[in-house]
């Protein structure tokens, strides 16, 4: 079996790790294993899962355990012809239009997504030629992967113009959006201005494409996370590469970059500390790119629990509704505090308060009920050097669980969170009855140097109520950074509300900022820092308890302030 073969296989499991093992240990795998590299130390393993032991934090490290990401975006109810007003309130529309003429031109907005509809005018010239320089279909493994990479199909400029000339597209080139939600984000960021029907215009209408269709989660990951059947999920192995791919691809040709990503996850340290966080980073601090990550939509699915130790023990009550195959949570709190755990069912057994210091993990089975819940521990989480409980509760049975957490060392000010899953990856009616809706945004929402974008219904200019919140878990980390329309934005399958959207909306603003700095060569070696300071001095203030805010950021994304403070105006 070569590589390609075990990195596809659902047999063999992923492991993210920034350091190579050494030489010496590679034997004991055998032929068991292959290794890719994404960038310096940063590479992936994928091992026989036959043999390794089950997936845990505490026989892995949490660190290097890949995290399944939800998409964050869906469709919404409404008429499907085009509306400008998300655009023209953001004031993209306005910079398109003389005397500035800014579409996009000479960037690439990079696209991590579920592909593109590469057929559909909006992502094509005049001419019919099309917009898109690439697509990385990595669910395709009938053609040549790109150079570098051991999987997938790539898709060329010339190739996807030879399909669009035929008669029968898909036969040359065969790459579909089955779920549509990358052809909404492409569409909203960077569709063409169509004249014709009911018309349409994109943020960056004269950007490039770059497309990643990223490839299922495997089955193995989804069972670990309890995710629910035919609901999307993806791998941060695979959107590693996804990213290594888009900005290797747009270096050659030394134009500048936005990356448009809107995927995520509730689960991690809301700190931005991850493998894929940090690498996100590195990619933001480079000339000429811009990384825009959606806030995601966890802000009123009371995913969250907060609370100080105040008191001796703080009770989290959990409903969980009939049916559910199960669910993950993580207890995060901050050092240098201690705490420990015990959990009561709907029926009243109680797992008791448990000694981690005795073991690093708990497998607990229930005696007059059919869940079993797992419990590890983790000390020092590499991430953060945070505690860290992982609770994994399997056949929950449906009424109110509690989970009792006391301060086995507490000092002043000692507060803990508890994260559930992203609400589209719980299997079932899973809540907290006293949830926080504050500290929701979804990772990698915390990358520094990234654009982090929440959303508001830019109609009558109110926060939408889904929308995840900030700051960072310690609250030292400022985001969201500004606010996106995000409801009802048209797009070419029709309107769509969510992060994603937002970010989507912001990520054509990017690039039309991209445009005047770097195309045409007033500020040609922008980074990603100072684009989303740009950003962030045009962004338009809203009325706040507090500047900058948990849910606007800095405030609503304004272009044409941007370029008021450009001119010193």
């Amino acid at each position: 079996m070569d590589c390609r073969e075990k990195i596809v296989s659902e047999d063999y499991m992923s492991v993210v790790l920034d350091f190579r093992l050494p030489e010496q240990l590679l034997p004991l795998f055998g032929e068991g294993f292959c290794y890719q590299t994404v960038e310096g130390s940063l590479g992936v393993y994928y091992v026989d899962r036959s043999l390794q032991p089950p997936l845990s934090a505490s026989r892995y490290l949490y660190r290097y355990i890949p995290q399944l990401y939800g998409l964050e975006a869906f469709p919404d109810a409404g008429a499907r012809e085009f509306d400008p007003q998300p655009l023209e309130e953001s004031g993209i529309l306005a910079l398109q239009r003389e005397p500035l003429e800014l579409g996009g031109r000479g960037v690439i907005i990079a696209l991590i997504d579920t592909g593109i509809s590469y057929e559909n005018p909006v992502f094509r010239y005049s001419d019919g030629s099309t917009r898109i320089r690439a697509i990385w279909d990595q669910t395709d493994q009938s053609g040549e992967p790109p150079e570098g990479f051991a999987y997938g199909t790539l898709y060329t400029r010339e190739q996807i113009n030879g399909a669009l000339r035929s008669d029968c597209p898909q036969a040359l080139v065969p790459h579909r959006d089955e779920i549509g939600h990358g052809t909404a984000l492409a569409s909203i960021a960077a569709g063409s201005r169509l004249e014709e029907g009911v018309g349409f215009a994109g943020a960056a209408p004269d950007a490039e494409l770059v497309v990643v269709k990223v490839r299922p989660a495997k089955q193995y990951l989804r069972d670990y996370y309890l995710a629910p059947e035919g609901v999307p999920a993806y791998s941060t192995d695979d959107l590693l590469f996804a990213v290594k791919f888009v900005e290797t691809f747009a270096s050659p040709f030394f134009q500048p970059l936005v990356l448009l990503f809107g995927m995520g996850t509730s689960l991690g340290c809301h700190m931005g500390n991850s493998v894929f966080a940090e690498y996100l980073e590195s990619v933001s601090l480079r000339l000429g790119r811009t990384v825009v990550i959606s806030a995601g939509n966890e802000g009123n699915a009371a995913g969250h629990y907060r609370a100080a130790l105040t008191e001796q023990v703080k009770h989290a009550e959990l409903r969980v509704g009939e049916g559910s195959r199960g669910f993950m949570a993580e207890l995060w709190g901050m050092r240098p505090a201690g705490f420990s755990v015990s959990i009561r069912s709907p029926g009243g057994e109680v797992i008791p308060e448990i000694n981690f210091r005795l073991g690093r993990s708990v497998d607990y089975t229930f005696v007059y009920e059919k869940t079993r819940v797992q419990l590890d521990y983790v000390e020092n989480e590499r991430n953060t050097g945070d505690e860290l409980i992982v609770m994994r509760f399997e056949t929950p049975t449906p009424g109110v669980w509690t989970i009792a957490v006391r301060g086995a060392r507490t000092v002043p000010n000692t507060v803990f969170d508890i994260w559930l899953s992203p609400k589209q990856l719980l299997c079932g009616e899973i809540y907290f009855l006293t949830p926080v809706p504050e500290v929701t945004l979804t990772m990698p929402s915390y990358v520094a140097d990234a654009v982090s974008v929440s959303a508001y219904n830019s109609r009558n200019n109110s926060f939408y109520y889904n929308s995840g919140q900030g700051f960072s878990r310690n609250g030292l980390r400022i985001k969201p950074d500004l606010a996106a329309p995000g409801v009802a934005v048209s797009t070419v399958n029709g309107p769509y509300s969510g992060g994603a959207a937002a970010a989507a909306v912001a990520a054509g603003a990017a690039a039309q900022l991209l445009q005047w700095a770097v195309t045409e060569g007033r500020a040609p070696f922008v980074s990603g820092r100072e684009l989303r300071s740009y950003l962030i001095r045009g962004a338009k203030e809203q009325p706040s308890d507090e500047y900058p805010s948990r849910q606007w950021g800095y405030g609503r994304l304004d272009m044409r302030r941007t370029f008021d403070e450009i001119a010193g105006r």
